[in-house]
């Protein structure tokens, strides 16, 4: 799929040096700021790394060992993912996630299939691809975690060593933002439904422990 769109690793990697490195507290502002102003425009995620630190009650009942709650604090948030997939589409700029997910799951991604099943079920548009995907686009390691908001804005999103967190870096240059945009949108159509995978996938694991790989 890629070799056929002709994508490189060159073309999707930013510059070193370029964007404006954005804190935590304002890369979330902002981002909520330009995605509530799009209109009739869409949004890409694109997500890489197998493993991050979360917060908030589902991600500590998680960590103390407690999955049934950290299930069951996910799918309290279904009202919430709806509204938020509602309000997008009333702008015409529907919010649109590739996962790629590699085998064995890691416990934070079996944590966070929960939260995209009851996304996904309540609207939002997720599809999972393998790495295979990706041959040949990662020589240097793994592609960055992008967010591309319409044409407007590309989030290179900035992790700590551990998976926490740390802001973003952004770039408005238009040829960067389409190459994304349209390599992402190509990944999506060529993903699979989250819901099908989730229920292949990961219906059937048991609890994961926090540490240690699914298999």
């Amino acid at each position: 799929m890629t070799e056929r769109a002709g994508w490189d690793a060159a073309r999707l990697r930013p510059a070193p040096g370029t964007g404006e490195r954005l804190a935590t507290a304002d890369y979330r502002t902002e981002f909520r700021a330009v995605q509530g102003d799009l209109r009739g425009r869409g949004s890409w995620k694109f997500e890489r790394r197998q493993e991050f630190v979360e917060s908030g009650e589902s991600w500590r009942s998680f960590q103390e060992g407690d999955w049934a709650a950290a299930v069951r604090l996910h799918e309290r948030q279904h009202s919430a993912y709806a509204e938020r997939v509602e309000r997008l589409r009333e702008h015409g700029a529907p919010f649109r996630r590739v996962r790629v997910v590699e085998q064995p799951l890691t416990p934070y991604l079996q944590w966070e299939m929960q939260a995209f099943r009851v996304q996904a079920a309540a609207g939002e548009q997720i599809r999972v691809i393998t790495p295979a995907a990706l041959a040949g686009l990662e020589p240097e390691g793994p592609l960055p975690e992008v967010v591309v908001l319409g044409d407007r804005v590309l989030y290179e999103v900035v992790y700590t060593e551990r998976g926490a967190l740390d802001g973003a870096v952004r770039h408005v240059d238009p040829e960067l933002i389409a190459c994304w945009s349209g390599f992402v949108e190509e990944l999506y159509a060529a993903g699979e439904d989250l819901l099908v995978w989730f229920g292949r996938e990961v219906s059937h694991l048991p609890p994961p422990r926090a540490g240690a790989r699914q298999r």
